[in-house]
């Protein structure tokens, strides 16, 4: 298609550093899949809530990607669970925007994440534009998957979510399981659901000069034995098993002290704001607070070395919609072990560019990791699978295939088929 695209993240912002607040792999996800579509010929603006004073109307981030803010609610004091108040304002903001162009000005909207998603139903119900959503995560599957002592999502947000998957006309998933859950969890008419993978800049994410000359580039041992978390500081992601797996490998292979590191390379997110001071002094506690290393998340041009440096990247999370930073991890050549959930058995192929565990035992995530430390040749194999298993996944197809559904949902009679869940 040749056209234009209003595209809704309205709970964080695409010029925001992922890896804290509310800024993760989605915020990625819109602006690669934005750029790319643009070379394609297609305009895209990306609307965001202005989150603090002074703000320029719109930024240009390339030719044809434009962030567009819109002003609801005070600056900067509201959380993410209370921007679905602002629902009507973001509605009002937009609309004012759009009335001041001509007929047909966007083709389709396109909302990420469940309170975009809300805007998004508003705004198709008064203009007639198509609604494409992607939900990234869902509350009923992450309710499914709790870590210990974690907060569920509330029931506010699982009914919002079945309210924007009716009012949708197409659903873009990451994985098949992802479509299955919506099918499954949401009453999803599994014709309205399409499978588009999120790819990885394999431009950026590359293995450069390799292990040597990244950890010359950070000062880093050239011996060491470094497992990386990256990624937003949260229950949920599951960085509390890496200190415990930690401490269990050197309490039962107390050699591996002197050269074992784990670097946690992220902020505080959402309402975990005590969440990096409480694994630290876990890390206080267990013994191993000069292995676990604490770091502010690094920005895109360096964080290829960090992946590179590691000897091993891991995503432990509980549940994950795909997980960009197993992918990007691959591309650089390091072997990821992560948890055997959701998008990441995609993301990883297991045996091949890395291990999926069970689980989050901090005792299983311990053995996995002491077993692969201890076996530099698989590891080396490992990372020759990871850069051939990333390969396969470029923002170029993303795009493409977000395309085609926005292309199928245009070409679709008005009126939207009556599905009734079996």
């Amino acid at each position: 298609m040749k056209g234009r695209i209003a595209t809704l993240m309205v709970h964080t912002s695409p010029l925001e550093q992922a890896g804290t607040g509310d800024a993760g792999g989605m915020n990625i996800y819109v602006v690669e899949n934005a750029l790319k579509m643009a070379q394609a010929g297609v305009e895209v603006d990306i609307f965001t809530r202005a989150n603090k004073p002074g703000l320029p109307d719109s930024v240009k981030l390339a030719d044809g990607v434009t962030v567009r803010h819109l002003e609801a609610g005070p600056f900067g004091s509201l959380s993410k669970e209370e921007i679905p108040s602002q629902i009507g304002a973001l509605t009002s903001a937009f609309m004012h925007f759009h009335d001041g162009k001509v007929e047909n000005y966007y083709d389709i909207i396109h909302s990420h994440y469940w309170i975009s998603g809300q805007l998004g139903w508003m705004i198709a119900e008064r203009t007639g534009i198509p609604l494409v959503h992607t939900m990234h995560t869902m509350a009923k599957v992450k309710n499914l998957n709790l870590a210990e002592g974690e907060k569920p999502e509330p029931l506010t947000r699982a009914v919002g979510e079945e309210q924007v998957v009716q009012a949708a006309s197409a659903l873009i998933a990451n994985t098949d399981a992802e479509a299955a859950s919506l099918v499954s969890l949401y009453d999803a008419c599994p014709d309205n659901v399409h499978v588009v993978t999120p790819g990885v800049d394999l431009q950026r994410f590359t293995p450069g000069h390799g292990k040597s000359a990244a950890r010359e580039k950070l000062s880093i041992a050239p011996d060491a034995l470094m497992l990386t978390f990256v990624g937003r500081i949260q229950p949920h992601k599951g960085p509390e098993v890496l200190v415990r797996a930690i401490a269990e490998m050197v309490s039962h292979s107390p050699h591996l002290r002197a050269k074992l590191a784990l670097v946690i390379m992220g902020g505080a997110s959402g309402g975990s704001f005590d969440e990096p001071m409480r694994l630290k002094g876990l890390s206080e506690f267990l013994g191993i607070a000069d292995i676990v290393h604490f770091m502010p998340p690094a920005p895109r041009e360096e964080l290829p070395d960090w992946y590179r440096a590691s000897d091993l990247v891991c995503v432990p999370s509980y549940s994950e919609s795909f997980g960009l930073v197993a992918l990007e991890a691959q591309a650089c050549g390091t072997p990821v072990v992560a948890s055997a959930v959701g998008g990441l058995r995609t993301a990883i192929a297991d045996g091949i560019s890395g291990s999926l565990v069970d689980g989050h035992d901090p005792k299983a995530w311990s053995a996995v990791l002491s077993r692969l430390l201890a076996e530099p040749q698989r590891r080396i194999n490992l990372s020759l699978g990871a850069i051939d298993h990333a390969s396969h996944f470029g923002w170029e197809s993303t795009a493409r295939r977000t395309l085609d559904v926005y292309d199928e949902v245009i070409s679709k009679p008005k009126g939207k088929t009556l599905w009734v869940a079996q």
